[in-house]
């Protein structure tokens, strides 16, 4: 069942190389999307199979691969990884399907967006740690290629920016699964077998202050940060999607599952720290993300924002904060493909992202009706506005952060505010006003530029208006997460009350 999610992506991209030159150029796309479409389908099955009253593994997979270096090919998906893959499977559809179909060199950035699904399906499914570090550096190349090749004019700067910061991320994860390893005595690296062992305290807390800071810089947290908004900025509008929609969430899905997993115990001292970056994060992306006139940068920026949110959930560690964890990644995944996708469609029409120079865009005959409106609906949902997902996402991550982190929770619902105050800043001087003479007679808006966009939005309202939709894949699971660490006697140090227990879904 998992192993189609890695295989079927690399077929589809194997297939695009070995065509011909003449038939790359005109059927790259239509088989990277029918590839695609199989990857969605089989998605669905997976999830139509899925028994979300479960906590552990399901559809496990194992066979022995290099067993003296403890390397075996073991898969595994639950609540924590189920909604990530579909995430995953839906934006790269919606990639392909969106992409310009004059785009240069199609064999060979059509393969990449394959490559790059395998990967990080590849990621969200492995229960080894090697295997898990191996798709975790599989995605980094085709990214990297995607950012230098098809992004603007200083995207060589962007990318080996991004390349150099993946690779220390990469780095500091690998000697923190080798310490593991070696330290626990297990001389394997699965993590079924690792999870049960017991370290000595200030051995755990090396080990998890390396992973923490690995996984940081994917997330990314303040101050690794930078390479994030730069790599935006230069990448093409597709890049930016799968970027902010779903790679970015292999660091928070990385620091729950080998953070908290792996280390409950060392946990609760870490946690106040993490509370406090979360802090930093909120406030730091959204003040800045205020001062941007670039439309790229002020979203780019307001993913900093509100990855904090994830990791504020991920610091408090209740069964309820950690439903909210995974309910933000998703929602968050989805406001942000749906942003980064309009500002491409604005983009792409008048040629620039400027809202010093932008206005009037939403005029009903002249601008961009359709696109202006699809904003404000992506706009009200990142603010937090009810009948959206990114409301009942935010509610539950500050309900059941507050009696944890009163502070910390209080400090990043000042995000939630500022949020509306740089997105109606883009709002206002982007779509409203006189469209000025040079933007006149706009290019109209093709339905293929119309459907993936309309298709996120209605997700977007279908979660906000019926949660347990999104909730009820991972309920079970972020009970079975959020209990070692509750019941540890190091989780007192955090100074928490007894937490809510999760409420049943609706």
């Amino acid at each position: 069942m998992l192993s189609v999610l890695i295989w079927l992506p690399l077929l589809g991209a194997l297939t695009i190389v070995l065509l011909p030159a003449a038939i790359a150029e005109k059927r790259s796309q239509g088989i990277a999307l029918l590839f695609a479409t199989a990857i969605a389908l089989w998605t669905g099955v997976i999830l139509v199979q899925f028994d979300p009253a479960l906590p552990g593994l399901q559809f496990i997979e194992s066979l022995a691969w290099i067993e003296p270096l403890g390397l075996t090919y073991q898969l595994g998906v639950d609540g924590l990884s189920i909604p990530l893959i579909a995430i995953n499977s839906l934006l790269v559809w919606i990639v392909i399907y969106s992409s310009d179909r004059d785009r240069t060199r199609p064999k060979l950035y059509y393969s990449l967006i394959l490559i790059l699904c395998a990967g990080v399906a590849g990621a969200f499914v492995a229960q080894n740690l090697l295997l898990f570090f191996l798709f975790y550096e599989v995605e980094l190349i085709p990214l990297y290629l995607m950012i230098a090749i098809w992004g603007g004019n200083r995207r060589g700067y962007a990318a080996m920016k991004f390349l150099i910061y993946t690779a220390i991320s990469g780095i500091l994860l690998l000697a923190a699964f080798f310490g593991l390893s070696l330290l626990s005595g297990v001389g394997s690296f699965d993590y079924a077998l690792l999870q049960e062992q017991s370290l000595p305290l200030v051995t755990q807390l090396v080990l998890l202050t390396t992973i923490v800071i690995g996984f940081g810089i994917k997330i990314p947290i303040v101050p690794f940060h930078t390479w994030l908004p730069d790599a935006h900025v230069e990448a093409p509008t597709e890049v930016s999607v799968l970027l902010a929609g779903v790679l970015l969430k292999l660091g928070t899905y990385g620091l729950i599952r080998f953070g908290l997993g792996l280390f409950p115990q060392a946990w609760g001292y870490f946690a106040p720290v993490l509370a406090a970056l979360a802090v930093v994060n909120v406030l730091y992306g959204s003040f800045v993300a205020i001062a941007q006139t670039d439309m790229k940068k002020i979203v780019a920026y307001s993913s900093v924002g509100h990855m904090g949110y994830i990791l504020l959930a991920a610091a408090a560690a209740t069964p309820l904060s950690l439903a909210g964890s995974i309910a933000q990644m998703v929602s968050h995944g989805l406001i942000s493909a749906l942003l980064f996708l309009l500002v491409g469609v604005v983009y792409s029409k008048t040629g620039t992202r400027d809202i010093s120079v932008l206005r009037g865009l939403l005029t009903p005959e002249r601008g961009l009706p359709l696109v202006g409106s699809l904003m404000i609906l992506g706009v009200m949902a990142s603010a937090g506005i009810p009948g959206m997902v990114g409301f009942i996402a935010e509610f539950i991550v500050y309900r059941s952060s507050l009696l944890i982190f009163p502070v910390q929770t209080l400090l990043c619902m000042i995000g939630t505010a500022l949020t509306a105050v740089y997105f109606l800043n883009l709002i206002n001087r982007s779509f409203f006003g006189r469209l000025p003479d040079r933007l006149d007679n706009l290019p109209p808006i093709l339905w293929r530029e119309r459907i993936p966009a309309i298709a996120i939005v209605i997700l977007i309202i279908a979660f906000g208006l019926e949660p347990s939709w999104m909730l009820r894949w991972s309920e079970q699971t972020s009970v079975a997460l959020g209990t070692p660490f509750l019941h540890s006697t190091t989780a007192l140090v955090t100074g928490s009350v007894t937490p809510l227990p999760l409420p049943p879904l609706p």
